[in-house]
């Protein structure tokens, strides 16, 4: 895996990967912020993998949106404390348990992203059917 980081102006980089780029901006005015883009990686590693799970074992769903927060240490380097993930899904509130499931394997097996950030700081979920 390789990526090419490009330095525009300022804080301003675009990073490029397989012909995708996405723009990075440590003021955050034209770009996510670096801490952010890995909050974002998080979600969509751990995403990619729960749809996968869910759709294998059957459990439809017709929304999916994650809220990934990061808690910062006080000291320099500012590192992630504790991260939470906030999983909402369209689906029947019969499907907890599998969608509880498909999370747990994603956190704890499947995603590389989620098994990095865990070498640091906590990975905590919290989960909101909505149906």
């Amino acid at each position: 895996m390789k990526t090419v980081t490009t330095w525009k102006k300022e804080h301003e980089f675009i990073a490029e990967h397989s012909g995708n780029t996405i723009k990075i901006d440590g003021e955050k005015k034209n770009g996510h912020g670096p801490k952010a883009l890995l909050l974002s990686a998080l979600a969509g590693c751990s995403g990619i993998d729960i749809v996968d799970i869910l759709k294998k074992m059957k459990v439809e769903f017709s929304g999916f949106v994650m809220e990934t927060e990061a808690e910062l240490t006080e000291d320099h380097p500012k590192v992630f404390s504790e991260v939470t993930i906030t999983y909402k899904i369209n689906t029947a509130k019969s499907n907890e348990e599998k969608v509880r499931k498909a999370i747990d394997l994603s956190l704890e097996k499947y995603c590389g992203v989620s098994a990095m950030l865990r070498k640091n700081s906590p990975v905590n979920y919290k989960l909101i059917i909505e149906g």
